[in-house]
């Protein structure tokens, strides 16, 4: 039961942010319209806190105001923090959805590595991820700095890589956790407490990467939103 209310309340959350996103509050980088909907299946009520809080700051409108201000309203209006937040959920974003079509692709075709199924979805799930981050990352960078596609996705893998990594290792940290110490077995992907762990395991995925955001954004690697 609590594993099925945390699935709804992720997905009436996605829907929240995606409705106010339609109805007139398209973000400034287009990616950003995907990145909040999707943080919010795993977060729920976290993310829809953070997008008012700092995604609203981010619309296009408030960089129209922002601009006839003369003011830069991601480095003045937004704290350094809230900047590695969005940094790490814009990572995390790319992995969840990657981790999702990732575990259904192998509900149907399974991989196993070591004797166990989990071993054999991290090995896809990671590079799954690392596609789809770098993908998420090449539409931040690339526009921002004006780079042509080549040279835009050599810059999205160096901000990504490490991120992605952290965020991965953090995920794989709660999920190992969650099926040899919690369950004592593999839980099956049609269990709606499969997906609340891994709801869980994004947040740790959060915790991990956050510290890297952080470095990688004070040396410059990636770009502050």
């Amino acid at each position: 039961m609590i594993s099925v209310i945390a699935l709804a309340v992720g997905g009436i959350s996605a829907l929240w942010i995606a409705l106010d996103i339609m109805a007139g509050h398209p973000q400034q980088m287009r990616i950003m319209n995907w990145v909040w909907p999707i943080t919010a299946l795993y977060a729920g009520p976290l993310a829809v806190w953070g997008y008012y809080a700092a995604g609203r700051l981010s619309t296009k409108a408030a960089a129209r105001e922002a601009k006839e201000s003369s003011e830069n309203t991601s480095g003045k209006k937004k704290p350094f923090w809230q900047m590695v937040a969005l940094g790490a959920t814009h990572c995390g974003s790319g992995c969840t959805l990657a981790d999702i079509i990732g575990e259904w692709a192998l509900f149907f075709f399974p991989l196993t590595l070591f004797g166990m199924k989990i071993f054999g979805s991290w090995v896809v799930d990671y590079f799954l991820a690392l596609s789809f981050g770098i993908f998420f990352q090449y539409f931040t960078i690339a526009p921002m700095r004006g780079l042509s596609f080549g040279k835009g996705m050599v810059a999205a893998a160096k901000a990504d890589f490490l991120s992605l990594t952290a965020w991965q290792v953090g995920m794989y940290g709660w999920m190992a956790i969650a099926t040899f110490l919690v369950f004592g077995h593999e839980i099956p992907k049609t269990d709606p407490q499969f997906w609340f762990m891994m709801q869980i395991a994004m947040l740790a995925g959060f915790l991990t990467a956050y510290p890297v955001n952080w470095w990688l954004l004070r040396a410059g690697i990636k770009a502050k939103m």
